[in-house]
């Protein structure tokens, strides 16, 4: 088992980021992380997912992912064949004696406050997932309040391989 990161590029159509979803819960599969949103065409949607699976059911699900109705392209982003991001807003206590030295760790990420409060800041970062998790534990000492993250989104490098997609689709 190991964690894949694959994008879906589907027809922006109401149901078809259920369809998507549906079939790896039918699958058993726990979805870690899902992003999606729209693309340089308005009519067409990308759905960026991390899975936790083996290379063979990683190809299965690519094909049946195919065979939905309103799927267009299916690529795997593989580890160094790709561009991976997260954005996460992080709110951490703050006092005032501690707060130079929690945005001097924010600095260290370049991660931006966002907020601030008597207590407390809001931290915005954004990098590769490992980057974010590394800023959370560094900064969970002063003790983390809230977190949201938006789960990764990731594009194809320049010149890496070309996706695996269905004949019809041009």
């Amino acid at each position: 088992m190991s964690e894949h990161t694959v994008t879906v590029q589907l027809e922006n159509k109401p149901g078809a980021l259920a369809r998507v979803s549906q079939l790896f819960a039918r699958r058993g599969y726990n979805i870690q992380s899902l992003a999606v949103g729209p693309t340089e065409r308005p009519d067409i949607s990308r759905l960026t997912l991390r899975v936790d699976c083996s290379e063979h059911s990683i190809e299965q699900i690519e094909k049946q992912i195919h065979k939905l109705v309103n799927v267009l392209r299916v690529t795997e982003l593989k580890p160094g064949e790709s561009v991976e991001r997260e954005l996460a807003l992080i709110t951490v206590g703050a006092p005032a004696d501690k707060r130079a030295e929690v945005i001097a760790l924010g600095d260290v990420f370049n991660a931006r406050v966002a907020d601030i409060g008597r207590d407390a800041l809001t931290f915005e970062i954004v990098g590769r997932p490992e980057e974010l998790d590394a800023f959370e534990e560094l900064v969970r000492p002063h003790g983390v309040r809230e977190l949201a993250r938006t789960g990764r989104i990731g594009l194809k490098r320049p010149g890496a391989r070309t996706a695996r997609q269905p004949a019809s689709v041009s």
